[in-house]
């Protein structure tokens, strides 16, 4: 299974249950698979929780001692591993740790924030708000989310071009991208060295961020011959030396791929093939 069928899987349960105020009533989710929940105050800083199935019942236990947005991300990807009937493999690494993370875990997480911030719910706010490290951190509290699940699921919805990276250990791990980045090829390639001069390289060593920083599209999009500045943004958390960025084009917008590039695809590709999907110009939002 791949992430999206992840997220298929998830917004059809999602349906199911039919959460109509924020932050969600995970409770209920639990509730649709007929599963125990249990909280557990004898885990360690490192156990979340875990599940099991007995006797045909599935059961969920969270640790107590965690924050409350923690204890209703681990209730969800729990569920994922119920729902999707994926195998935990929560023994590897740290919960907060992405290097090396197993595949199946990734879809869980993608599965619990789809559960956490439901598009349906998630999207108009997302597209009302800035595109700035305040509304991402604002719409967490709002949803009881972490910002790395939100910041993830922001980049993903909003229509303006922007990406949101999570790095660790000064390497990417993670990256989350708007359908308008993606229709632009603007990749950022797993497992890169945070870019020299970027924002999120400096607060790493200990510079403050106060706000967005201008640095040239190109250092962190591969291959990228387009042009353009992008606004960065960083916020770096040493316990766990892990760098959440938030990247934006300065005017909301991807810039034109060059004429000459434009041509040469023409003659190679033929005329672009019909898919219903009109492309409508960006609106700019920027505050």
């Amino acid at each position: 299974m791949d992430e999206f069928a992840a997220v298929i899987k998830a917004r059809e349960f999602v349906r199911k249950v039919n959460p109509t105020g924020i932050p969600v009533r995970v409770e209920a989710y639990v509730e649709e698979v007929k599963a125990v929940l249990r909280t557990q105050t004898d885990l360690g800083p490192d156990e979340p929780g875990w599940s099991l199935c007995n006797g045909g019942k599935h059961y969920i236990c969270v640790n107590a001692n965690d924050r409350p947005e923690r204890q209703r991300f681990t209730i969800c990807h729990e569920l994922a591993h119920i729902v999707l009937g994926l195998p935990s493999e929560h023994n590897e690494l740290p919960w907060w740790s992405y290097a090396k993370r197993p595949p199946a875990e990734i879809i869980c997480d993608v599965f619990a924030a789809e559960l956490i911030l439901p598009y349906r719910l998630f999207k108009p706010l997302a597209d009302e708000a800035a595109i700035d490290m305040d509304s991402v951190e604002d719409l967490a509290g709002r949803f009881l989310a972490s910002i790395t699940a939100t910041g993830s699921r922001f980049a993903a919805v909003v229509t303006a071009p922007c990406a949101f990276v999570l790095s660790e250990q000064g390497k990417v791990r993670y990256a989350s991208r708007s359908n308008a980045l993606r229709d632009a090829y603007a990749w950022i390639q797993p497992r890169l060295d945070l870019p020299r001069g970027s924002a999120s390289e400096k607060v790493r060593a200990g510079a403050t961020c106060d706000g967005p920083e201008k640095v040239d599209a190109d250092i962190w999009f591969s291959d990228w011959e387009r042009g353009g500045m992008l606004l960065e943004e960083a916020r770096h958390f040493q316990q766990w030396d892990q760098t959440l960025t938030l990247l934006s084009f300065v005017d909301d917008e991807v810039p034109s791929a060059k004429r000459e590039e434009l041509r040469e695809d023409e003659e190679e590709l033929g005329l672009e093939e019909l898919d219903g999907n009109l492309r409508w110009p960006s609106k700019k939002r920027r505050r």
